[in-house]
């Protein structure tokens, strides 16, 4: 896991999930299944390295600490600090956004929103398509949109791995006499460092932190799940034949 330098400390700076309430729904936008693993730990600290690098600039995640992470995708002390905390001292810490609250009222009238829980709130698919959505717009003010949230305040941050890309859409008149627009799909207008499969796969991972943070004790939860059934099971048994037992004399 490397630190990714140059631009992007820049942007993360603009980086800013503050949007209005129009949803991609309105636009018939499809929403692709993530396709996430839990289970995949090599994806999951990838995950962690892009939302470090691209994401924490502003954003938080007050709800996981270092040491939750750390140990849950098996990296050691060493490596925690070295990657993932750029802006904490102690690995006990939460995840703390980079950009002062009231810089972020100043620059964009709300301060962007906690991740913690963005996956479970919003589910892996939106999340997904949401990174995959924004396509070029002179209308908005940061000069692209998306099509998973019509008006997002968010700027294109991985615009230079992604590229740049247009959005078609169709228009067709209902009976009532409303109009309704239709995505169609993309078209890209200029390449970025990545192909769309490497994006994508980029994409998945951060997606893929974003769904475990959300509920890191996930593999603890099921090891003892599992424990609790064969208990259970177990203790079924031994009261039935407790039971039998007890009840053989009985006519």
């Amino acid at each position: 896991m490397t630190k990714i330098k140059g631009f992007v400390g820049v942007m993360v700076l603009g980086a800013c999930l503050v949007a209005s309430q129009g949803l991609a729904a309105g636009a018939g936008a499809h929403l692709e299944p993530a396709e996430i693993d839990l289970d995949n730990i090599a994806s999951l600290q990838r995950g962690a390295r892009n939302f470090m690098n691209y994401c924490s600039g502003c954003h938080s995640a007050k709800y996981v600490r270092y040491n939750t992470i750390g140990r849950q995708l098996e990296l050691s002390e060493e490596q925690l600090i070295d990657n993932l905390m750029f802006n904490a001292e102690k690995t006990f810490e939460t995840i703390q956004t980079a950009m002062p609250a009231e810089a972020a009222q100043r620059w964009f009238g709300k301060a962007p929103p906690d991740l913690s829980l963005m996956a479970r709130a919003r589910g892996a698919d939106y999340v997904y398509n949401f990174l995959k959505g924004f396509y070029v717009s002179d209308s908005s003010p940061t000069g692209v949109d998306n099509v998973v949230l019509a008006g997002t305040s968010m700027p294109h941050v991985l615009w230079e791995l992604q590229g740049f890309q247009k959005a078609n859409f169709s228009q067709h008149e209902n009976e009532d006499g409303s109009v309704t627009t239709t995505f169609e799909g993309f078209e890209m207008l200029s390449a970025g460092e990545m192909d769309a499969e490497d994006y994508d796969a980029f994409v998945r991972d951060t997606t893929n932190f974003l769904a475990f943070i959300a509920e890191p004790i996930r593999q603890d939860r099921r090891k003892l799940g599992v424990w609790v059934l064969m208990f259970l099971i177990f203790f079924f048994i031994l009261a039935t034949q407790l039971k039998k037992q007890i009840w053989k004399d009985v006519k």
